[in-house]
């Protein structure tokens, strides 16, 4: 099984290394790609060496799968040419999301809709997994009509200009900005590009990608994105409104029984869900279950989770196990 990581010195695709090395992934050759620049760099797997190679090279070398994060307009020009090679990518940028002849995955939720002829499967944004995560279970018992969901993201989802930012703001030394305000201290209720209907990229994102991920496109979403000064980890305050009426006690034990989630809700204890807990984990933390007084069917809760991690490296490392352990490769 021969693997190229596209991205592998940017910050998703080190944390893509290390989960690949945790799960002990059965590759039997690394091939990491990377930029012009970093070519020819070297980087360290289970204790050995492997050298950056440039993505022509990379394509040559005919990897059965790919997993990128390289941003958008590098999985645009260099997917395809990885696919026509024989290459199965799983790509984690927002290229391919809603593209109709694509899959968008989270492997608990829709896996089983991969077939061979996938070459290219896209990986949905990081506040898009961990949400889906919550709703799938839900939807399928009570029937969504409505999601509210206002998000709480840490500066890592920025990349590492925005990580340095927050470190410099800390430490009280000027530097590059990656935003336009500074960011410690501070909320920017500002993620990703605006668009013409006022909203963000991200809060788009966070609209449509459930719908496809779920199959459904009877309930609709609506998000407000909100940067805040956390070193990782996503938070995300949701209001759920069903068709059918529901039991707390139920929508607890389904929650618990779903693969990748973890129930934290016991106000006695101050027990919740917290960016500093979901650090390095795969799980997507929910916790702050409550009815919502005000309207009927309806729900809050707060989840939370890494999205480095499952909002990222590890959800398309389980598309990758997916399509090995199915034979789809």
């Amino acid at each position: 099984m021969k693997v190229a990581v596209v991205g592998a010195t940017g910050m998703v695709g080190e944390v893509m290394l290390r989960v690949l090395a945790e799960r002990n992934f059965p590759l039997t050759e690394l091939i990491p790609v990377a930029s012009e620049r970093s070519v020819g760099k070297t980087i360290s797997y289970k204790d050995k060496d492997y050298k950056v190679v440039g993505l022509e090279t990379a394509v040559a070398m005919q990897p059965d799968i790919a997993l990128f994060s390289a941003g958008g307009d590098t999985s645009l020009e260099w997917a395809p040419k990885f696919a026509a090679a024989g290459t199965t990518v799983v790509d984690n940028s927002s290229a391919w999301r809603m593209d109709p002849s694509k899959k968008l995955v989270v492997p608990e939720i829709n896996a089983s809709e991969l077939t061979k002829d996938d070459k290219i499967i896209a990986n949905p944004n990081c506040s898009t997994i961990q949400l889906v995560m919550a709703l799938a279970p839900l939807h399928k018992k009570y029937n969504m009509k409505r999601v509210v969901v206002s998000t709480y993201q840490s500066v890592s989802g920025t990349g590492v200009k925005a990580v340095k930012q927050l470190e410099n703001e800390i430490a009280g030394v000027e530097g590059e900005m990656a935003y336009p305000y500074p960011i410690g201290r501070n909320a920017l209720p500002h993620c990703d590009i605006f668009l013409d209907n006022g909203y963000t990229k991200e809060e788009m994102k966070l609209a449509k990608e459930p719908q496809k991920i779920l199959g459904d496109n009877s309930f609709s979403v609506s998000a407000t994105a909100v940067r805040i000064p956390t070193a990782g980890g996503h938070s995300e305050s949701v209001n759920v409104e069903f068709e059918n009426d529901f039991d707390l006690a139920e929508v607890r034990q389904l929650l618990s029984e779903t693969p990748g989630v973890v129930v934290q809700d016991n106000t006695d204890t101050n027990t919740y869900p917290m960016p500093i807990y979901a650090h390095d984990k795969d799980e997507v933390f929910v916790g702050r279950i409550r009815r919502d007084e005000t309207q009927a069917n309806t729900i809050n809760m707060w989840i939370v989770a890494d999205n480095l991690r499952k909002g990222a490296a590890t959800n398309t490392i389980q598309i990758a196990e997916y399509l090995i352990e199915n034979n789809l490769i």
